[in-house]
């Protein structure tokens, strides 16, 4: 195996610019969503149950994490979970995977925060829309969250379909089998 490609999202777009677009993207979702649910809903707003949405935006993180593992359930020997504090209040959670890994295992990895926490904040948007502006401002949170995932996964589509996806310090690296002679 060879490397093809190093992927490190962080050195290529920069941390400042990194955020500004994760922060234009959740603005952007969050009138988007919120307009498209004021229209199909006339019912008013409430406020209650205030608490409970401070408490889903503080989960969304880790849910966030938690489904970036479900993927690689089959291969628990290969992942080293670390928890470090930023800022000595608020725990960030990495996930490192120590063996090469498939590379449509890795976009389904990165792929399933994406898919199954947006896709329930949108059903129970729908299924309780006098709560729609928090569940507009949840999806635009963590639509936010999800940019360098897509960021990752729109950089892998160009890779070969039998590459491997190693996790370095540099930034991720896609492997491709050695051509035969």
């Amino acid at each position: 195996m060879h490397c093809w490609k190093t992927i490190n999202v962080k050195k290529q777009y920069g941390l400042d610019r990194l955020y500004m677009m994760s922060a234009l993207i959740a603005l952007g979702v969050f009138m988007s969503f919120y307009v498209v649910l004021n229209i199909l809903y006339s019912d008013p707003l409430s406020d209650q149950n205030f608490l409970l949405f401070l408490g889903a935006i503080l989960a969304i993180y880790p849910l966030h994490k938690v489904c970036h593992f479900l993927p690689l359930i089959g291969c628990r020997k290969c992942i080293k979970l670390i928890v470090k504090k930023q800022l000595k209040v608020f725990p960030m959670i990495s996930l490192h995977i120590n063996e090469p890994v498939s590379k449509m295992r890795f976009i389904l990895t990165l792929a399933s925060p994406f898919l199954l926490i947006n896709t329930s904040i949108v059903v129970m948007s729908l299924l309780m829309p006098v709560y729609s502006h928090y569940f507009a401002m949840l999806l635009a949170y963590h639509c936010g969250l999800c940019l360098t995932d897509v960021v990752y996964m729109r950089n892998l589509a160009h890779s070969p379909k039998d590459a491997l996806i190693e996790e370095t310090d540099s930034g991720f690296e896609i492997l491709v089998p050695e051509p035969v002679a």
